[in-house]
């Protein structure tokens, strides 16, 4: 899987974003458990996941903090 770049990521919507969020966490939670019991094939997916994810938070957090 490619990693989401912000520019795509920018044109969703904040429910949208927290909706993706949440299955994102949901995916690494899964794909961290199958690391552990070593069967999970491209440990690279860990990376780019934990990295969507904080591009994720990041546009969350500015636009809530542009709100207010």
């Amino acid at each position: 899987m490619k990693p989401r770049n912000a520019k795509s990521l920018r044109e969703l919507t904040e429910a949208e974003l927290v909706r993706l969020l949440e299955e994102s966490q949901e995916t690494l939670a899964k794909q961290r458990f199958q690391h552990s019991l070593k069967q999970l094939q491209d440990t690279a997916y860990l990376k780019i996941l934990k990295k969507d994810i904080a591009r994720m938070r990041t546009l969350i957090n500015e636009r809530r903090s542009s709100q207010i």
